[in-house]
């Protein structure tokens, strides 16, 4: 059987044949993906809903687990007086070959690996996969940029979420290989005194796209929907206008031939908490923190009846939003890209991929709203 053969699952580096193998006493068979093209790790199942997505996480992780421990093994037997290896027959060479050239082969990538931190190295394995998962969309991304070249189309994508919600990392893993003279991201600070004296709208539009190009909105004008009401930038009369005013002004972009994809990263209380405990750790990472940050748990439950009220009385048909659930960043990351490439119908479209959503992660806006009315942890 040939990758072809296999459907890629959520877990990185997981894939299940589509078919029963026919020789390997007819049961579906998942395999591990731990080497570019090689493969290992087989495992048969009589029915193929049996391979959930908990059991893929135990299977993948123990098989990782054990990678790990035969490095360990096998590195504290060369420290030791090596044993007599009585070998019987061609068999155990051969394995014991087979051992050796692993054994081999694994050091010399993980190095001193003594050296590190489990969770580090781990989390560094994973961050491989995880890139290398990213990489076939990020090359339809290049396609998708010729084509609105080609046809002179315009394209907005507007990131939105609370604070720590992987808005940044999602932007930065989307652009890695775009044409740079084709794109740009736009993260507007605090409006000036002049600004705040003109038309809201008018110092986003002055960064609006030219034809062929893309402009990715890092905050948008929706923070007169959630951030500039809660901490009191604007009045309650000014949030109002906007948002009575936001669908008509965004039906017009769409009709007059701009392709807007609006994203809302939602993460929940408990890994915003855990993101901001890393920012303040983490020296590398200190610098995100801010005086805004440090409010954002304090005021979850007003951000929560903001972004209800956005959600509910902002997305329209012409201009829909797309929630994406960003716990996971990776996953985030993914159906992020399959939104954007879903788009439009460029041409050169690699049929081969998975295009279709993760419904755990990529979810409507009617669940969205239903969840939060029933909890307030999103």
């Amino acid at each position: 059987m040939t990758l072809s053969d296999f459907d890629i699952t959520n877990h990185s580096g997981l894939y299940v044949s589509k078919e029963p193998h026919p020789t390997f006493g007819k049961k579906y068979i998942a395999r591990f993906q731990y080497d570019k093209k090689r493969y290992v790790k087989v495992l048969g199942y009589e029915k193929r809903d049996k391979i959930t997505l908990k059991d893929a996480i135990v299977l993948i992780e123990n098989f990782r687990t054990s990678i790990m421990k035969n490095v360990d093994n096998l590195n504290s037997k060369e420290e030791e007086k090596k044993p007599v290896i009585k070998t019987t027959n061609k068999s155990s060479n051969e394995e014991l070959k087979k051992l050796k050239y692993e054994n081999s082969f694994l050091k010399s990538i993980l190095k001193d690996y003594k050296k590190l931190n489990h969770d580090i190295l781990v989390d560094g394995i994973q961050k491989i996969y995880d890139l290398q998962d990213l990489k076939p969309y990020q090359i339809e991304l290049i396609k998708l940029q010729d084509w609105l070249e080609k046809v002179n189309k315009r394209m907005i994508i507007i990131f939105e979420g609370r604070d720590a919600s992987g808005k940044g990392g999602a932007i930065r893993r989307i652009t890695r290989y775009m044409n740079n003279k084709h794109y740009r991201i736009v993260a507007l600070g605090k409006p000036t005194e002049t600004q705040r004296n003109q038309w809201f709208m008018q110092r986003y539009i002055e960064h609006f796209p030219t034809g062929g190009e893309i402009v990715l909105f890092d905050r948008s004008w929706y923070n007169r929907a959630m951030v500039e009401p809660v901490f009191g930038f604007c009045t309650q009369e000014e949030h109002e206008i906007f948002m009575e005013d936001i669908v008509n002004f965004e039906q017009d972009l769409v009709r007059q031939g701009m392709i807007l994809i609006k994203l809302y990263f939602s993460v929940s209380k408990e890994e915003q908490k855990r993101r901001f405990d890393r920012r303040v750790n983490d020296p590398l990472r200190q610098w995100k923190f801010s005086e805004v940050d440090m409010q954002a748990q304090d005021l979850w439950d007003e951000f929560s009846e903001k972004k209800y009220e956005m959600l509910k009385r902002t997305s329209s048909r012409s201009a829909p939003w797309h929630i994406v659930r960003s716990d996971d960043k990776h996953l985030s990351r993914l159906e992020a890209l399959k939104i954007i490439l879903n788009s439009v119908d460029y041409d050169g479209r690699n049929f081969a991929l998975n295009f279709e959503a993760n419904e755990n992660v990529n979810i409507s806006v009617q669940k969205e709203l239903l969840q939060m009315r029933k909890s307030k942890d999103y």
